[in-house]
């Protein structure tokens, strides 16, 4: 009777047990969440990725080209995006996702996916994959296809694959990346009205040919076009995003007034403008330049924001090479590469997602920035981009000559630090125009029944002193525009395309999606020699520790059992 009662109570327990892991699990999976421990919160999305998926009323799917047996950083790839879309979808049931390997199935069916694929700009790579023991090789498509009302668009989930690069940090790169890249390509598809960005002209500004490479990546998602301030009463507040870009003319104070209405009703502005005017065609030419200062009549209005470009060329050592002849042989002239200290390689040491992360940029004869205390306090400042630990700036009026390449230089007169090239201002900026608007300025704004203001809705801008670095460079051969960003001497692809899309992204963008782009997902690599000699210490630690610790807690157990009932 005793020993069915114990039974009968144990089975209870056991049935209770059940009972509470069944409810747990229920629970579980009625209402989705974790707690992200790490250090980096790979695992938290941002606000606007939550606030997105939490306004999604129709099914978005996505189709990810990545089923197959991967090793290494790209099986933690595939993994990484598999846990992005498992958080996207507990957020949303309208989020779907597949994975498939587009090169499985038969020789036609295969073939007829590349082609479809080649006539999107979509092409398989090469996964090179080198474990202590064997290299593999294996051809993918490294993409996602999102899909929502009818309308599609690809998305790169390999980031900044090039030959040379560290495939781990390649992968950690590209991990870090897949929230900014996934919901903002989801963004545009559920975005109605494209954003209106519009280049000024009128003042000698930058050509549709010379940023020609630039309109075609906004074309993708903006709506571009330029605009003439004299030919306008006012600049709309429907454009997103205004583009000074390299302009050689002075603004009238009409034109000043425009814009400075336009920043007070909360418009954003780049500005891309060289302080100094300096040409290393004419140096070509004739052996030598006289750099002067440039009067834009834009310095009150920069100044009443925050910023002042001072007339100056950075010089750094850390620069992109020219290329002048040297001699000639036969009847070809011969060609040397020089370093040209007045063309840096800017990098970034801010964690803002404008820069961060981002490669270098190629600047050419840039100004120095100074940041400028505005009434109250209320714009922030952020520095973007600074030269090296190794540059100065030299004063103008200078007459540039080519004479400077003939000495090494002296790394000790380069002794100015990370000189501010690009600034980011945002908050609450005071109008220019304040308590000296003349009659003829204002009629314009009461034709309209528009009233004066004096002090901005909180906004933005980002001020970058060289208005070359939106230029696509010429082919020396075809006159062509090269890609934005690609030196045609060192052959390097410069992060300036990348660095202007971002600015403009973050200046037009409310709901903050380019957070996402300052995450960062530390790459905590693995000592491969360590690893391979002691790979055997490891292999029989894993093994036998188990075993020695299930053995020692059955000795235990069973010695406290026996002197349990042995004492009763």
């Amino acid at each position: 009777m005793k020993v069915n009662s114990k039974r009968n109570q144990s089975l209870l327990q056991l049935g209770l047990f059940a009972g509470v892991l069944l409810f747990i699990n229920v629970l579980g999976n009625t209402f989705y969440n974790y707690y992200d421990l790490t250090e980096d919160k790979r695992f938290t999305l941002t606000e606007a990725s939550v606030d997105m998926m939490e306004n999604i009323r129709e099914v978005v799917y996505v189709k990810v080209l990545l089923e197959g047996e991967f090793g290494g950083g790209y099986k933690r790839l595939q993994n990484s995006i598999r846990e992005l879309l498992d958080d996207y979808r507990s957020i949303s049931p309208n989020l779907e996702y597949d994975f498939e390997n587009p090169l499985e199935g038969s020789v036609d069916e295969v073939n007829s996916r590349k082609e479809l694929f080649a006539k999107s700009g979509i092409f398989p790579i090469n996964l090179k994959e080198l474990t202590s023991d064997t290299k593999k090789e294996q051809l993918t498509y490294p993409y996602a296809f999102i899909f929502f009302q009818g309308r599609e668009t690809a998305v790169n989930l390999l980031e900044n694959n090039v030959p040379g690069m560290n495939p781990e940090l390649a992968i950690n790169n590209s991990i870090s990346l897949l929230e900014y890249k996934i919901t903002g390509a989801i963004k545009k598809l559920m975005t109605v009205r494209k954003p209106v960005v519009l280049y000024t002209t009128g003042h000698e500004e930058l050509s549709a040919i010379q940023t020609s490479d630039l309109d075609a990546e906004l074309i993708k998602n903006y709506d571009l076009n330029r605009i003439n301030l004299d030919s306008v009463v006012q600049i709309n507040s429907d454009v997103d995003v205004l583009i000074v870009a390299k302009p050689l003319q002075p603004f009238s104070e009409k034109d000043n007034f425009k814009i400075d209405q336009y920043v007070m009703n909360g418009g954003r502005v780049l500005w891309l403008l060289d302080k100094v005017a300096a040409s290393i065609d004419s140096m070509r030419i004739t052996g030598q330049h006289l750099a002067m200062p440039m009067e834009l009549n834009l310095d009150r209005l920069l100044f009443k924001y925050g910023a002042r470009i001072q007339p100056n060329l950075v010089m750094d050592l850390e620069c992109t090479p020219i290329a002048l002849q040297t001699g000639v042989i036969g009847d070809k002239p011969q060609f040397e590469l020089f370093p040209w200290f007045f063309y840096p390689r800017v990098s970034s040491r801010s964690d803002h997602p404008v820069a961060k992360g981002i490669d270098r940029v190629n600047f050419f004869f840039p100004n120095v920035i100074d940041t400028i205390e505005t009434r109250g306090g209320a714009v922030r400042k952020e520095i973007l981009l600074t030269t090296s630990d190794y540059s100065r700036y030299q004063r103008v009026p200078v007459n540039l000559t080519f004479e400077i390449l003939r000495e090494k230089p002296n790394p000790d007169i380069y002794n100015k630090k990370n000189l501010p090239l690009a600034v980011l201002l945002e908050g609450n900026f005071p109008s220019e125009y304040e308590n000296r608007v003349t009659e003829s300025l204002l009629s314009g704004l009461q034709d309209l029944n528009i009233e004066y203001k004096k002090v901005s809705e909180p906004t933005r801008m980002i001020v970058v002193s060289d208005g070359d670095i939106a230029i696509s460079r010429l082919d020396r051969q075809t006159q062509k525009p090269l890609p934005l960003g690609l030196n045609p001497f060192d052959k390097y692809q410069y992060a300036n395309k990348q660095f202007l899309m971002n600015a403009i992204e973050y200046l037009h963008d409310d709901k903050g999606v380019i957070e996402a782009r300052g995450k960062e997902v530390k790459l905590r690599l693995l000592d491969r020699v360590k690893a391979k000699e002691e790979k055997t210490k490891w292999q029989l630690f894993n093994i036998l520790f188990p075993i020695i610790g299930l053995a020692l807690f059955g000795i235990i157990y069973n010695w406290l059992r026996r002197r349990k009932y042995a004492s009763q």
